[in-house]
């Protein structure tokens, strides 16, 4: 027992085994991305960047009911509305405060319309806060940017809403 331990300390047994496994994951296909070339596919229910949409002639969505306002759980919606010449509501103000979303997806299913949205947009890091502040026109220009790619989403998850 003791010759045998000896022998294993002698040629260093166990380093030759750790590098036996490291030189075998050499010539393995590699399991990581080369992150900002390379990017890894999304789930369809990913909650990224909010973004609010527009019906295909160009009307936002948006009806004013204020029911993603009502269901925040971190009161980061703010909505402002007035009636316009044709009796229905729309937005004047819309405002989300990024830093206070906590990302729950709350504002996107409790929308009858499907106006706001989770989009798939996770690359937006500023520099200050006031850039996470979002308003109306940027909400809208998120919709208008991100439209093709959440339309395709919410029809792939619409059988299971």
């Amino acid at each position: 027992m003791a010759f045998d331990r000896t022998i294993r300390s002698f040629f260093l047994a166990e380093i030759v085994k750790g590098m036996a496994l490291t030189f075998s994951y050499m010539f393995k296909q590699r399991v990581t991305l080369n992150y900002p070339f390379e990017k890894a596919p999304l789930s369809t229910r990913f909650r990224g960047e909010h973004a609010l949409r527009r019906y295909p002639n160009g009307e936002e969505r948006c009806i004013a009911c204020k029911l993603c306002e009502a269901v925040c759980p971190a009161l980061a919606i703010t909505i402002e509305a007035e009636p316009r010449e044709d009796g229905s509501r729309r937005t004047t103000r819309y405002d989300i405060d990024m830093t206070k979303c906590i990302y729950c997806g709350l504002c996107q299913e409790a929308c009858p319309v499907d106006a706001i949205v989770e989009g798939p947009n996770f690359e937006y890091a500023t520099e200050t806060h006031e850039e996470l502040l979002y308003n109306k026109e940027k909400l809208l220009a998120n919709g208008d940017r991100w439209e093709a790619q959440i339309a395709a989403n919410l029809a792939a998850d619409a059988p299971y809403r």
